[in-house]
């Protein structure tokens, strides 16, 4: 894997709550993007991966990181062998890259990003 991780993203159910509390204890700054989903707010600290926070009904309150991977097909697939569970197959984020979400055998969520060249 080129990179640990490369991209944090918090989905909640109350995204101005949560820019609020970590606007004020990371200190950061966001820029929201209107996604067909609602809004996604990106975030960039100073040193270290940035990431974004959204709501997704539905979806549990939870952190999810990204690892970054040189081909997104071979390291989703690779997963499976060791024993992960696919829930988002190889999607593409248009202009980004692409992604797959996973479980890993411990029943922790993880994602796998491949950025655009």
């Amino acid at each position: 894997m080129p990179q640990p991780f490369v991209h944090l993203e918090l989905n909640t159910p109350d995204l101005a709550k949560a820019k609020d509390f970590y606007g004020q204890l990371c200190g950061w700054t966001f820029e929201d993007n209107p996604m067909p989903m609602g809004v996604y707010s990106l975030f960039k600290p100073d040193t270290g991966p940035g990431g974004g926070m959204y709501t997704m009904a539905g979806a549990p309150t939870a952190w999810l990181p990204y690892i970054g991977v040189d081909n997104i097909k071979t390291a989703t697939d690779k997963a499976t062998s060791l024993g992960a569970k696919v829930i988002v197959n190889n999607q593409e984020v248009p202009g980004h890259g692409w992604m797959s979400v996973l479980v890993d055998p411990t029943g922790a969520a993880i994602a796998l990003w491949q950025a655009k060249a």
